[in-house]
């Protein structure tokens, strides 16, 4: 709920009655390769309402520390004792399923420690997913020090710091400049026209790009904002750790 650039954001409504969180719920139901979804929200009073929602739903929730996500992350896992995990944002109320069954699929079959689809971006912004073993999750939980990778998760993962296996599924066209992620107003006013288009669920990338294709100028709705916003942060944050560390070292 205490997101900067758009507080409440994941309780906003996109259709109707239907919150941001739980439309990310139902197109993950969708998914034939998750046997579980959890959402792994913070400790902090101001999210006691998502708790209420998520419980309402009969979905597992675990709450957490609100800065240090790995641990979240971590602490959830060990918890319900999961092997492998799928991490999707809830700034995804588009995910497809069938893209996050291709990355599981790709982690599964050729056993990397992580598979992704945003290595190298071909997706669109917004259908971010990626998977890894509880085992890569502790020993990024032990050894991962910058704040970018404490709050963002998989940075450490991403960048191989131990030698971790990584793989990246590609999409045949180049969609990247495609935004359908939830970080701003103009991104929430895209998103609700999106998801009122279709009465089909889920809503599928095919179906956003022959939306787009009809109907060109939606995209410009929100072409101006820049990605990454969040990391670009963190970034920041790392420089101001370092700093710090070489005077105390």
């Amino acid at each position: 709920m205490g997101s900067s650039r758009l507080p409440n954001k994941v309780l906003m409504k996109v259709n109707g009655e239907q919150t941001v969180l739980e439309h990310v719920i139902k197109q993950l139901s969708f998914c034939k390769s998750i046997s579980k979804i959890i959402v792994a929200t913070t400790n902090l009073k101001q999210d006691d309402v998502i708790g209420e929602l998520v419980k309402k739903l009969e979905i597992d929730v675990f709450r957490g520390d609100s800065s240090d996500v790995l641990d979240r992350y971590y602490q959830c896992a060990k918890k319900f004792n999961l092997d492998n995990i799928v991490r999707i944002t809830s700034d995804c109320p588009l995910i497809d399923p069938e893209i996050v069954d291709k990355v599981i699929r790709k982690y599964e079959i050729e056993k990397f420690d992580y598979v992704t689809n945003t290595l190298i971006r071909t997706f669109p912004i917004g259908l971010d997913a990626e998977i890894f073993s509880f085992d890569v999750l502790e020993k990024t939980w032990k050894n991962a020090i910058l704040p970018s990778e404490r709050e963002h998760v998989t940075p450490f993962i991403r960048n191989k710091k131990m030698d971790f296996s990584v793989g990246n599924i590609e999409h045949e066209e180049d969609l990247s400049k495609i935004r359908v992620g939830l970080d701003r107003k103009e991104d929430y006013e895209l998103i609700k026209i999106i998801v009122n288009e279709f009465e089909k669920r889920p809503i599928l990338l095919q179906d956003i790009i022959k939306l787009f294709e009809n109907k060109p100028e939606l995209m410009r709705i929100n072409e101006h904002i820049q990605h990454d916003e969040g990391m670009k942060k963190s970034l920041e944050l790392d420089i101001d750790f370092n700093r710090k560390k070489d005077r105390i070292d």
